[in-house]
């Protein structure tokens, strides 16, 4: 299935979620589309999670925002179904994770707002294009992520550490990779860290909080950039009565073409 809809479009991928079809990771499908994060919490609060992402547009650069109840966002991918056009979730009470389901119709409420948010697997096939390679997607495996040291800017009842995702590059690459992702500010933009992990709290790369470990190759060093699993942080420690959000690294596939966010 991976290899059908790695040229696919958004609608495609979104169909073979519907379907039942595809439960997996989503790099390096329907390339040239824009991948996006997914972050579902009551009416009550999201306002202070609209907050916190204007204060942190790193990690969480806003793409679209549902009316309550509507599980249609219809300024990145019309027609589309939050509740079943992606591969897996998360379902969250209390701050706990109580379960990773494929489709959340059951789970759906009224007073739900949906947060649609940029993602990097956006910026990679850029970089492929671009002759700089992406481990993860040579691997066949989901992106590496780690909780880091660094606070994100508190909003209302929304706190916690930044998430990165990692990327080994040989030092030529990493400046090329920085110069292509500097253009893309709504899918993460540049990275926010080059080489040692412990300054940013990271004991062991090997160990990913989320996600797969990937090789690391002689010459390499690790390239970080925020991540939209940073929400996912947060809201384990918000704690709020319920929320949902995507399983890491099986995103929401839009509308919307990688060119489209570039310099925005």
């Amino acid at each position: 299935m991976g290899a059908d809809l790695r040229n696919a479009s958004g609608a495609d991928v979104r169909a073979a979620c519907r379907r039942g079809e595809l439960t997996g990771p989503t790099p390096g499908l329907a390339l040239g589309f824009v991948q996006a994060n997914l972050v579902v919490l009551p009416r009550e609060w999201a306002f202070d999670f609209l907050l916190f992402c204007q204060r942190n547009p790193k990690p969480c650069p806003l793409l679209d925002v549902t009316e309550p109840g509507d599980p249609e966002p219809k300024f990145v991918a019309a027609g589309s179904d939050l509740r079943t056009d992606l591969p897996a979730y998360r379902v969250w009470r209390n701050g706990e994770l109580v379960e990773e389901p494929t489709e959340i119709t059951r789970h759906w409420r009224d007073d739900l707002v949906s947060f649609v948010i940029g993602c990097s697997f956006t910026f990679e096939n850029a970089l492929m294009t671009a002759g700089v390679p992406v481990r993860h997607i040579e691997q066949n495996v989901n992106v590496p992520m780690y909780r880091t040291n660094i606070a994100c800017r508190p909003a209302g009842r929304f706190s916690g550490p930044l998430v990165v995702s990692m990327r080994p590059l040989l030092p030529a690459h990493a400046v090329k990779a920085t110069q292509i992702c500097s253009r893309f500010p709504r899918a993460h933009g540049a990275p926010v860290h080059l080489g040692d992990p412990g300054a940013i709290g990271i004991r062991d790369v090997s160990k990913p909080d989320f996600g797969d470990a990937v090789e690391v190759r002689a010459g390499e060093q690790p390239v970080f950039w925020a991540c939209g699993v940073t929400p996912q942080a947060v809201v384990m420690q918000a704690k709020p009565p319920f929320a949902i959000t995507h399983k890491p690294g099986h995103m929401f596939l839009t509308d919307l073409r990688d060119v489209e966010l570039e310099g925005e």
